[in-house]
C-alpha cells in the first residue's frame, strides 16, 4: 500500500478536498485515503475532525507511512468528498503558531529552551528548561504581542536535514525536513499546521505558571481563546468588585484585606473555643465523683461534627485538676482514642494507650500526660475503650 499524501504539509488552509478511499478496516470505519488534509495527532497538536462523505471523522491517527481516519459510520471504497472542521483547525493553527512565536521569543530574550508542548481543549502549555522571574515573563509576553502586531510572514520550507541551518532546536531526523519560518526570528522543524503571518495568531496571553519535573510550565492562550479568557477574567473581577462595592483596580487589595481580617477573626474564634472547652473541662471535673482510689475518670464518645481540637482542650481542662483521667473515643472506619491524665494520676498515658492499640493491631502513643492512637477496624473501638478503662481501674 502506498504512502498517504499529506495535503496539510503544503496548505494548512485547505478546508475541502476530494480523495480516494483505497482501504478500510473495522467494518469500514477505519479509512485510508490516497491523500488527506486531516491532521493526525502529532507533536503536541490534536487531530482534526470533520466529515468524509456522509460520515463524521472523529479521530485521525498517524501510522507512519499512512494516516488512518476513524469515522462514525462505514465509508465505501472509491472517491469521496471530505471537509475539515475549520473553526477547530484554525484554532489549532493559532495556538501552535503562537507556541512557536512564544518559544522563539523566550529563547531570543533569555536563552530559555522549550522542552515540551501540549495543545489542550481550553489552553496550551510549554515547558521551558529555565527559571524566569515574573517581570521577565511579562516582558516576553509583551514582546510576543509586539511581533504579532508587526504581522511578520510565517512560511513553510522543505530542506535536507544535512543542510538546514539556523534551527532553534537541532533535529535528529534525516532526509527532508519541513521547516516553519518566522521572518527574522525563528526556524523550527515541525509537521504541524500554521498560519501565514503572526498577525493571524491574535493576542497571546500568558496565564498560569507552575514547576513540573524541574521545568517551568507556562500556560498560554492565543487568538479567540485569549479574548474569551480575558472576558471571563474581567467578568470574574467585576463580580468581585460589585461584591465589595469598589472599583476593579481596588478589588485585589480589598480582597486581600478581607482575607486577613477573616483570618484574624478565625484565630480569635478558635482561641475562644479552646478557652471555653477548657472551662467546660474544669466544670466537668467538678461534676465528676472520684472513685475509691480518688481518681476522677470521664469517658466521652465523641459525636459527629465535634473537632479533635475541641475535645483535646476539654481533656486538658479536665486534667489540669488533681487526680484526673479523660478518655475520648472517636468512632469511624478507624476508631481513634485520646487519653489525657493529670501529672499526679499515677498513669503514663502514652504507655497505656500504646499497649492497648498495639494489642488490637493499631498504632499510637504519646507523652505521659496526653496520648492518641487508632485501631484498624470499626468493631475494635469499644474493645480499645474497655482496655483503657481497665488500665485506669474504671469501667464503661
Amino acid at each position: 500500500m502506498g504512502l498517504t499524501e499529506r495535503l496539510y504539509y503544503t496548505d494548512s488552509y485547505l478546508r475541502e478536498f476530494r480523495a480516494t478511499v483505497i482501504e478500510t478496516a473495522n467494518d469500514g470505519t477505519r479509512v485510508y485515503l490516497d491523500r488527506t488534509a486531516f491532521y493526525p495527532s502529532s507533536g503536541g497538536q490534536p487531530f482534526d475532525t470533520g466529515v468524509m462523505g456522509d460520515a463524521a471523522v472523529i479521530e485521525v491517527a498517524d501510522e507512519g507511512d499512512r494516516i488512518a481516519h476513524v469515522t462514525s459510520a462505514p465509508v465505501a471504497t472509491g472517491d469521496v468528498v471530505c471537509a475539515i472542521d475549520w473553526p477547530r483547525r484554525f484554532d489549532h493553527m493559532q495556538q501552535h503558531s503562537g507556541q512557536h512565536l512564544l518559544s522563539a521569543v523566550l529563547f531570543e530574550m533569555y536563552g530559555a529552551p522549550t522542552v515540551a508542548f501540549h495543545l489542550g481543549a481550553e489552553s496550551s502549555a510549554i515547558d521551558i528548561g529555565a527559571t524566569l522571574a515574573d517581570n521577565e515573563l511579562a516582558s516576553a509576553e509583551l514582546r510576543t504581542n509586539e511581533i504579532v502586531f508587526e504581522n511578520r510572514p510565517m512560511s513553510v520550507s522543505f530542506e535536507d536535514a544535512s543542510e538546514a541551518a539556523g534551527l532553534r532546536k537541532a533535529s535528529d531526523r534525516e532526509g527532508t525536513l519541513r521547516i516553519i519560518n518566522i521572518d527574522r526570528l525563528d526556524r523550527s522543524a515541525c509537521g504541524g499546521t500554521h498560519v501565514r503571518s503572526t498577525g493571524e495568531i491574535g493576542p497571546v496571553l500568558i496565564r498560569k505558571l507552575e514547576r513540573v519535573h524541574g521545568n517551568l510550565r507556562i500556560e498560554f492562550l492565543c487568538g479567540l481563546r485569549a479574548v474569551r479568557r480575558a472576558h471571563a477574567d474581567y467578568d470574574a473581577l467585576a463580580r468581585i468588585g460589585r461584591t465589595f462595592s469598589c472599583a476593579l483596580d481596588d478589588a485585589p487589595g480589598i480582597a486581600a484585606a478581607q482575607v486577613q481580617s477573616l483570618d484574624a477573626v478565625e484565630k480569635a474564634r478558635r482561641k475562644a473555643a479552646v478557652e471555653l472547652a477548657q472551662v467546660r473541662g474544669r466544670e466537668l471535673y467538678a461534676a465528676t465523683a472520684p472513685d475509691a482510689a480518688g481518681l476522677r475518670t470521664v469517658v466521652e464518645r465523641v459525636a459527629a461534627g465535634v473537632t479533635e481540637e475541641e475535645v483535646r482542650s476539654r481533656a486538658l481542662g479536665f486534667t489540669s485538676q488533681p487526680r484526673a483521667c479523660f478518655i475520648a473515643l472517636f468512632a469511624g472506619a478507624r476508631p481513634a482514642a485520646l487519653m489525657a491524665v493529670s501529672a499526679d494520676a499515677g498513669l503514663h498515658a502514652g504507655n497505656v494507650l500504646k499497649q492497648a492499640v498495639t494489642r488490637l493491631g493499631g498504632r499510637g502513643g504519646g507523652s505521659a500526660q496526653v496520648a492518641q492512637g487508632s485501631v484498624p477496624a470499626p468493631e475494635a473501638g469499644e474493645e480499645l475503650l474497655s482496655a483503657l478503662l481497665r488500665a485506669t481501674g474504671g469501667s464503661t
